[in-house]
């Protein structure tokens, strides 16, 4: 257990200047499997995703990030432990309570390709309305604002099977905003979009933090990425919490080494920076 891991344990975590952290979700003594294995995926004593921050999940392929992000997201029953959102277990939430206090963006999305962006967006309002009601102007109100925060609003009337990959997901994190919830969980959101659409997305997202105060955790494949745009960076390894903290703190030649198995340096100034030079041999 890392020395941020053994401060986790605590009920309250502190940043790198000792300041406590409240914590929107908490995860602890988590032990994950899928029915289909007999093995467990993963095994975390506590995790923690600060309130009103932006913390990536980083680890290469195989390491467990999507599997805690599901158990996070009550996608996925932990076979031993808890996980808290606010205080309260998520199992004692119905599916239309939990979606008014958490969005979740997983890799599975439906492919629908003839409903437009803006129908599309609508759906994140289900949590809102009752089987009978029709939409309010908050529905509106709420699909105006995703719409304008991904900047997708001159694609309204398109359908989704004539965007393109960064389009696409762009209104999918639309239908996610317009749930209007105060917890975003994302699954690796700029996965197979070129870099402009990568950076629209994390734009987005960290405007949405800015300026809504939403909590936001995302899994990114891109370590330089993650360091530039998230508050906290949780570093997982074969199923395990490697590290946890801000970027600064985390993002060492050690773990890059450890973690990703590539030899880099890290530079500090004048913004920190992670430059890759070789893959180490596997051991």
């Amino acid at each position: 257990m890392s020395q941020n891991e053994s401060q986790m344990t605590q009920e309250r975590i502190t940043d790198g200047d000792g300041v406590a952290v409240e914590s929107a979700l908490v995860g602890e003594d988590l032990a994950l499997s899928y029915p289909t294995t007999e093995e467990t995926i993963v095994e975390c004593a506590r995790l923690d995703i600060p309130e009103n921050a932006v913390t990536a999940l980083v680890g290469p392929n195989g390491s467990g990030k999507s599997t805690l992000l599901k158990s996070l997201s009550n996608h996925l029953e932990p076979e031993r432990g808890t996980v808290r959102i606010h205080g309260e277990e998520l199992d004692t939430f119905n599916r239309k309570e939990l979606a008014r206090e958490l969005g979740v963006l997983s890799q599975e999305n439906d492919s629908l390709s003839s409903i437009t962006v803006e129908d599309l967006i609508y759906h994140g309002r289900y949590p809102h309305r009752g089987f009978f009601d029709s939409v309010s102007e908050e529905d509106h109100a709420a699909v105006e604002r995703a719409l304008e925060l991904a900047g997708i609003e001159e694609l309204r009337d398109a359908e989704l099977g004539q965007l393109s990959g960064g389009q696409k997901q762009l209104a999918w994190i639309a239908m996610v905003l317009a749930q209007d919830t105060d917890v975003l969980l994302l699954d690796e959101p700029t996965t197979f979009l070129d870099v402009h659409h990568q950076f629209r997305v994390l734009e987005t997202i960290r405007q949405l933090n800015e300026e809504k105060g939403v909590t936001v955790a995302v899994i990114l494949h891109d370590i330089a990425q993650a360091a530039r745009f998230a508050d906290y960076l949780v570093a997982m390894h074969d199923g395990e919490l490697y590290d946890w903290g801000p970027p600064e703190e985390v993002v060492t030649e050690q773990l890059l080494a450890d973690v990703f198995g590539v030899e880099a340096t890290v530079q500090h100034e004048p913004e920190l920076q992670v430059l890759p030079r070789r893959a180490l041999p596997e051991r």
